[in-house]
C-alpha cells in the first residue's frame, strides 16, 4: 500500500484531505508540527486531530519542532523588522519546516510522500497554481526543493476552497465538531498582530523623524518597525493635504521617507535567489511581488552579483525588501528569491 504522511492542522481542510487520501488507497500518518509556542492552541489543535485520527482510523504523531521554528523562522522574522525588512515567515517555513524537517522525519519514519492542505498543485515535477486562484499558495511554496517537489501531494489543488466544508461535512458530520479557534490568524505565532510579538525584543515605540524624499524632515512616527513599504496611516505630515505613503524605511537612524503614490512605483526588482533551475538563464516570464499582487511580465536573468535581476515590464507599487520575489511561466513557479532591493530605472 501506498504511504504518506499527512501535515495535518486540525482543522476542516487538512482532516478532510486524510478522509480524500484513504479513499485514493493510500496508508495515511497524521503529523502535527509543534511550530510556535501557543500552547493552548497547540492543546486544542491535537484533540481535534486525535479525533479525526479517530475517526478516520489512522494514527498519528506529533513533532516538536518549536526550537528549530524558532532558529530558522521566528528569529528571522524579529531580524528583519528590525533591519527596515518585510518579512514573509510563511515562504521561509515551507521549505525549511513542512517540506524539509518534516519531510525528512517521514522518510525516517518510512513514508516516501509528504502531504498537506495548500491550494497548489503539482503538474511534471512543478509547483503549479491551484484550480481556485482566490486561494491559490503557489507563491508561498515557490522555495521547496524538487527532490520535495517530486515527493509532494496536495489533495486540495483541483478544489475550490468555498465547496469544501459543505462537502466535507457531508460525508464526514463529525467534522463540525471541530473546535475553531476564536483568534485565528493568517501567521500561526501572531496572536493580535506583529508589533506585539516585537515588543518582546525591541523598543519599538520609538518616536522618530519623517522625511521627505529630500531629507527635511516634515513630521514624526511612532517607532520605524511599525511601518511598511506602502503604509499611508499610523504618522504624521506637518501640514499635509494629499496622502503620503511609507517609500523608506531607515532602521540606522530611525526614520522613514515618505512620498506619494508615484513614488512607490518600482521597475526593476533584486532578489537573493533560492530556488532556480540548473540551467536558468535570461528568460521573459512573469512575476509576483507580494502574495496578493498581480503577475507582471518582466524579462529576469542572474546579474555580475549572484542576485536575481528582474526588469519589470509594467510599474509595481509597494517593492519591500523582504518580501519573495515569484517568477511563474503561466501558471507554473519556475523559482524566486527574496527582495533586497527596487528601484525606477
Amino acid at each position: 500500500m501506498k504511504k504518506v504522511a499527512l501535515l495535518m492542522s486540525g482543522g476542516v481542510d487538512s482532516s478532510y484531505c486524510a478522509y480524500l487520501l484513504k479513499e485514493q488507497g493510500y496508508e495515511v500518518l497524521g503529523v502535527y508540527l509543534k511550530l510556535h509556542r501557543r500552547e493552548e492552541l497547540h492543546t486544542q489543535n491535537i484533540r481535534n486531530i486525535q479525533k479525526a485520527s479517530e475517526k478516520l482510523n489512522i494514527n498519528y504523531t506529533i513533532l516538536e519542532f518549536q526550537e528549530l521554528f524558532s532558529k530558522f523562522v521566528y528569529e528571522e522574522f524579529i531580524t528583519s523588522y528590525k533591519e527596515g525588512r518585510t518579512p514573509n515567515p510563511c515562504a521561509i517555513c515551507n521549505p525549511q519546516m513542512k517540506f524539509g524537517f518534516a519531510l525528512q522525519k517521514a522518510l525516517e519514519l518510512g513514508y516516501p510522500n509528504i502531504a498537506t492542505g495548500h491550494y497548489a498543485r503539482i503538474e511534471n515535477g512543478r509547483i503549479k497554481e491551484a484550480y481556485d486562484k482566490n486561494k491559490d499558495q503557489s507563491y508561498f511554496l515557490f522555495g521547496i526543493s524538487q527532490d520535495a517537489i517530486n515527493r509532494v501531494i496536495f489533495p486540495l489543488g483541483h478544489s475550490i476552497k468555498a465547496e469544501i466544508k459543505p462537502t466535507a461535512l457531508e460525508k464526514l458530520p463529525w467534522l463540525g465538531s471541530l473546535e475553531t479557534y476564536k483568534d485565528s490568524q493568517e501567521i500561526c505565532f501572531v496572536e493580535t498582530n506583529y508589533i506585539d510579538i516585537l515588543k518582546k525584543h525591541y523598543p519599538v515605540d520609538t518616536i522618530g523623524d519623517i522625511v521627505d524624499k529630500k531629507g527635511n524632515k516634515i513630521g514624526q512616527h511612532q517607532g520605524y518597525m511599525q511601518y511598511t513599504i506602502g503604509k499611508r496611516k499610523g504618522f504624521r505630515v506637518d501640514g499635509a493635504h494629499t496622502p503620503h505613503y511609507v517609500i523608506g524605511i531607515h532602521p540606522q537612524n530611525n526614520q522613514i521617507t515618505v512620498g506619494s503614490k508615484e513614488d512607490l512605483a518600482k521597475n526593476l526588482v533584486h532578489a537573493k535567489p533560492v530556488s532556480l533551475p540548473k540551467d536558468f538563464k535570461q528568460i521573459e516570464c512573469s512575476v509576483k511581488i507580494r502574495y496578493r499582487s498581480p503577475k507582471i511580465p518582466a524579462t529576469v536573468f542572474l546579474n555580475a552579483n549572484g542576485q536575481l535581476e528582474a526588469r519589470l515590464k509594467e510599474k509595481a507599487y509597494g517593492v519591500a525588501n523582504g518580501q519573495a520575489l515569484v517568477l511563474y511561466d503561466n501558471d507554473c513557479i519556475i523559482g524566486g528569491g527574496f527582495i533586497s532591493h527596487s528601484e525606477i530605472a
